[in-house]
């Protein structure tokens, strides 16, 4: 049997060669948690769907670029829809209909139950419950909310040095506690 994450790459690599029915299996085994990270950046459900859809389309124009040997393919995934967010968000027009979000103290609660239970699918509740509230906050702040560490510094008051080597011990954490799931 083959695992998430190998089953991933395998579908990629179909994907690579142009096959469609790779592509919707792919689509029906991570949209759902790939969508709540969108989420967490953009804050409209309307919003999170369209920059999934992009999303998808930029893996499926840029998968041969996918290798395997450099990394997982749902991080792959993650990282195209994150910055596919990100890049909606630092628009102009996007920041004049959105106004100014406030940061969430509780950010270890990613949005709804329901949310959580997509994303936990993958483990990542899990994972990130092994990290110090502050570290959490920082991949929070970061991954899911899509902010810059000068942005996270501004709006926490914490030093951008200490945001730093927050987010760097924060995904050594997140490294080692990986590891251990394998």
């Amino acid at each position: 049997m083959v695992s998430e994450v190998d089953k991933g790459a395998v579908l990629l690599t179909a994907v690579q060669n142009g096959d469609q029915e790779a592509f919707a299996e792919l689509y029906d085994q991570y949209s759902a948690a790939i969508h709540g990270v969108v989420l967490r950046i953009v804050g409209s459900n309307d919003m999170a769907e369209e920059v999934l859809q992009d999303a998808f389309v930029k893996i499926w124009r840029s998968a041969r670029s996918f290798d395997a040997a450099k990394g997982r393919a749902f991080t792959w995934m993650v990282n195209i829809a994150r910055n596919t967010a990100i890049d909606l968000v630092r628009t102009a027009q996007y920041r004049n209909n959105d106004g100014i979000r406030t940061l969430d103290k509780h950010v270890y609660r990613m949005g709804s139950d329901e949310e959580r239970a997509r994303m936990d699918h993958l483990g990542m509740d899990k994972v990130l419950g092994k990290l110090k509230p502050e570290l959490r906050e920082m991949i929070d702040l970061a991954y899911y909310q899509g902010y810059s560490q000068q942005e996270i510094a501004d709006r926490t008051g914490i030093a951008l040095g200490t945001v730093k080597s927050r987010t760097r011990a924060a995904l050594l954490q997140l490294k080692e506690a990986l590891k251990e799931l394998a």
